[in-house]
C-alpha cells in the first residue's frame, strides 16, 4: 500500500551453539531505515512526539521534539519543519486543516496507513490515545523529508495487531471508535475489560483532518481486493508456516518454555479466521460514492 514500515522476518536464534528457538527479527527505525525508504533519508526522525499536546490546542514545546530525535541528535538540527506544520494546522482550524495537511503530507500514504491499521486492528498504535496523565497516541515515528518538506508517519511495534479483530481480546489495547468517529464529546472515557481511559483519535486536529478526505473508501477497497485478498494472503501465511515448522517443532522438543506445536498451529488457524472476519466486516460498502 506504499506505507513506509519496518520489515520483520522469522529467525532461528542460536546462543553459544545452543538452539534457543524461533524469534521475530524486526528492522529498527533509524537512519538506515530512512535512507532506504525515502529519496532523501538525511532528515529528522522523531519517536513518539505529536505536533500538539493532548488537547490539540497547544503546540508541543521544543524540548520534547529535541528529546524525541532519533537521527541528527548530535548535530543541533532545526525542528522548525514539524513545529511549523503543527502551527499551521492549529491556525487553520477545523475548516482549513485538510488543506494544510495536503501541502505537508502525502495524503494517499497516510490514508493507506489508516486503512491497514484499522483492518488489522493495530490498537496499540497511533489510533489509541491513552489517557494516563495526558491523552497521547502510541507507537509511531515522524520523519521529515528535508528536500520536499514532507512529513511521514511511520507505524512501530505492531506486536499487538490482529488480536482484537474478532473480539476485544486484549484488556488494555482495544480502540472504541471506527475511522472518524467520536465518543463522549472528546472527553476521556473508559473502555476495554480494564476500563482504561482513552480519547477518540478524531478529536485530534490531524486525525480530524485526515478523516475529511474522500479517498479512504477507495483505498480500503484496493486493500481488500489487492494485498489483503484471501487468495494472496493465505498462500503467503502457509508458506511462512512451512518455512518455520521444523524450527518450531525443534524448539518445542528442546525447551519446556517454548510454544507447544499444537498451540502454534491453533494460533495460525485463529489468525486465518480473524483475517476472514476482518474482510467480512470492512465498514465501507463497495458501492460507496468515493469507492
Amino acid at each position: 500500500m506504499g506505507v513506509p514500515a519496518p520489515r520483520s522476518v522469522h529467525a532461528r536464534l542460536i546462543v553459544n551453539g545452543t538452539y534457543v528457538g524461533v524469534f521475530a527479527l524486526t528492522e529498527q527505525i533509524d537512519g538506515r531505515f530512512t535512507r532506504h525508504n525515502f529519496d532523501d533519508g538525511t532528515g529528522n526522525l522523531y519517536k513518539e512526539v505529536w505536533p500538539f499536546k493532548g488537547s490539540g490546542s497547544t503546540i508541543t514545546p521544543d524540548f520534547e521534539f529535541v528529546r524525541a530525535l532519533k537521527t541528527n541528535e548530535d548535530e543541533n538540527p532545526s525542528i522548525e519543519l514539524i513545529k511549523n506544520f503543527g502551527s499551521e494546522v492549529k491556525a487553520a482550524g477545523p475548516d482549513g486543516a485538510a488543506e494544510v495537511v495536503d501541502r505537508w503530507m502525502d495524503v494517499e500514504e497516510v490514508l493507506a496507513w489508516a486503512v491497514v491499521d484499522r483492518i488489522i486492528r493495530n490498537d496499540d498504535g497511533p489510533f489509541h490515545w491513552y489517557c494516563f496523565d495526558e491523552c497521547r497516541p502510541h507507537n509511531y515515528y515522524w520523519y521529515e523529508e528535508p528536500t520536499t518538506g514532507t512529513l511521514h508517519l511511520i507505524p512501530w511495534d505492531l506486536d499487538n495487531a490482529f488480536t482484537n479483530i474478532v473480539k476485544d481480546s486484549n484488556p488494555v489495547t482495544p480502540v472504541a471508535d471506527a475511522w472518524g468517529e467520536v465518543t463522549a464529546d472528546c472527553f476521556p472515557f473508559g473502555y476495554g475489560d480494564w476500563g482504561l481511559l482513552q480519547r477518540s483519535a478524531a478529536c485530534d486536529p490531524l486525525f480530524a483532518a485526515w478523516a475529511t478526505f474522500d479517498d479512504y473508501g477507495r483505498l480500503l477497497n484496493e486493500f481488500l481486493d489487492g494485498p489483503f485478498a484471501e487468495q494472496l494472503v493465505t498462500p503467503q501465511i502457509e508458506a511462512w508456516v512451512a518455512q518455520i515448522a521444523d524450527a518450531t517443532t525443534q524448539a518445542a522438543d528442546a525447551h519446556d518454555d517454548a510454544v507447544p506445536v499444537r498451540k502454534w498451529t491453533d494460533a495460525v488457524d485463529e489468525l486465518l479466521a480473524a483475517l476472514d472476519h476482518a474482510r467480512s466486516i470492512a465498514r465501507t460498502p463497495r458501492d460507496a460514492p468515493d469507492a
